[in-house]
């Protein structure tokens, strides 16, 4: 009786240790798969917030804007993101666009600023942000 005992934990113990060995290969896998994701679809991973608008009266009327982008990516770092300004009047209809590159290296849970400066025609009531492009990076150091 003692001996099957022994057997069954011997058994339980090396079925575990391959189970281990499994799940190991099952979280690379995923963990990879993520990275995939990550890297193909940069804009479902990139956020992009306006706090701020300002009208500077005086020589040339510029308006400065002012956001965040967020990178809610937990494997991929992103850089040279594109971001495209819609600006509309007070009907909703398009009265200008414009495109600028935020430079900064955004690693997963980071965030990283934009600024800009335009004239904007004066019938301008708002202003849309949107994420067009980024490059994505993956560290493949991090296990």
């Amino acid at each position: 009786m003692r001996t099957y005992w022994l057997l069954v934990v011997l058994v339980l113990i090396v079925a575990c240790k391959g189970k281990d060995k499994a799940g190991d290969k099952g979280y690379l896998q995923t963990k990879k798969s993520l990275a995939e994701r990550e890297k193909d679809n940069p804009q479902g991973f990139l956020t992009i917030t306006e706090y701020d608008k300002k009208a500077l009266f005086g020589i040339g009327r510029q308006t400065i804007v002012k956001g965040t982008v967020t990178n809610i990516a937990s494997v991929c770092s992103y850089k040279d993101v594109r971001i495209k300004m819609l600006c509309f009047d007070k009907n909703g209809n398009r009265v200008e666009e414009h495109e600028d590159i935020v430079d900064d290296l955004i690693k997963p849970g980071a965030s990283a600023g934009y600024r800009a400066h335009y004239k904007l025609p004066k019938e301008t009531d708002s202003i849309a942000l949107s994420i067009m492009s980024a490059t994505a990076l993956v560290d493949s150091t991090k296990k």
